[in-house]
Formats: structure tokens, C-alpha cells, sequence
């Protein structure tokens, strides 16, 4: 069995060679296939919608759905569903997001609750938010003092997101299928 050292280790430009739908963590390639379930596919365009809808007065914020979030030069992400409140320049983003929703599924449990729980804390991403399809759970954190503090276990209730720049509140009884 190979250790840690042993292991390739790839950056952003083997990143872009590659074919189909991948994410780079710290040089580890993760395969993005199966592609997501219909029933997480059904919740990715309902938290869209709302977010789009719930920012609808916020200028300076936007949702966004899965794009290349370039952390560094050996990592690149795909968070299911975003929010930024800045401007960005190019073909992908740069810049933390303030709201991050990961969907999780069969296949990225783990990376969605362990390694992308400390990616963006560790980036300060300000709301990290974990839906399971499944048991119609939420998990709602948010960044304090550098660590995510869980705020709440949500299902069919109003949540406020208290951004930078605006606040809203988000109806996770509207996302399940």
C-alpha cells in the first residue's frame, strides 16, 4: 500500500487537462462520477431558485451553481450551490463564497461532511451548509473565531443567513422533493 508521500501530487494545470467532472484536494483528484442522483439534482435547482429569489435585493450578492472555486494551486472545488458577495473577474472564482450548500450523496458523504467541512473553515467561508436529500435534514454552521459552530439541524423551518452585506431568510420546507 503506498503512503501519503507516495501518492501523485497535482496542481491546477493538470487539473485543467483532465476530462470529465473532477475536484483537487491539496493534489488528491476526487472523480465526480456517478453524476448526482435525480433527487439531489431536485434539491440543487430548488435551492437555486430560492437563493436567486432571496437575493433578489441584495446588489452586491449572488447565487451561483456548481463552478471551479480555485483555492490554490493544488486545490479546486465545485460547491453544489453558492453564494458570493463579490465581484470576480474570469472564468471561475478566486474569492471565498459567504454561503456554501454541499448536497450530500452516496459517494461524497465523507469528503462533504470531513475534508470540505475543514476546506472551508479553514478558508473562511462564513455558512456551510450540509443537506441530506435523504433524512431532509439541513445542517446549518457558521464561521466563529475561525471554527464552524453548528447553528442549527433544519428541515421544514426558516432559516436567516446573516451575510456581510444583507440578510435573508432561506425555507428549507421548499427544497425537498
Amino acid at each position: 500500500m503506498l503512503t501519503i508521500d507516495e501518492l501523485p501530487h497535482y496542481r491546477y494545470e493538470d487539473y485543467r487537462r483532465w476530462e470529465g467532472d473532477w475536484e483537487m484536494i491539496e493534489g488528491v483528484p476526487y472523480a465526480m462520477t456517478p453524476s448526482p442522483t435525480l433527487k439531489h439534482q431536485r434539491v440543487s435547482q430548488k435551492i437555486a431558485r430560492y437563493l436567486d429569489e432571496a437575493l433578489d435585493d441584495c446588489p452586491q450578492c449572488q447565487a451561483l451553481l456548481a463552478i471551479d472555486w480555485v483555492v490554490s494551486e493544488d486545490t479546486v472545488v465545485q460547491p453544489d450551490n453558492l453564494v458570493i458577495c463579490h465581484e470576480e473577474e474570469g472564468e471561475f472564482l478566486t474569492r471565498a463564497p459567504v454561503l456554501i450548500f454541499e448536497i450530500l450523496s452516496p459517494s461524497t458523504w465523507k469528503k462533504d461532511r470531513v475534508t470540505k467541512f475543514r476546506l472551508y473553515e479553514r478558508e473562511g467561508v462564513l455558512h456551510y451548509c450540509i443537506v441530506d436529500p435523504e433524512t431532509r435534514v439541513a445542517k446549518i454552521y457558521r464561521l466563529v473565531q475561525g471554527r464552524y459552530i453548528k447553528q442549527a439541524d433544519v428541515s421544514g423551518e426558516n432559516y436567516c443567513f446573516e451575510l456581510a452585506k444583507c440578510d435573508f431568510d432561506f425555507d428549507f420546507s421548499k427544497i425537498w422533493p
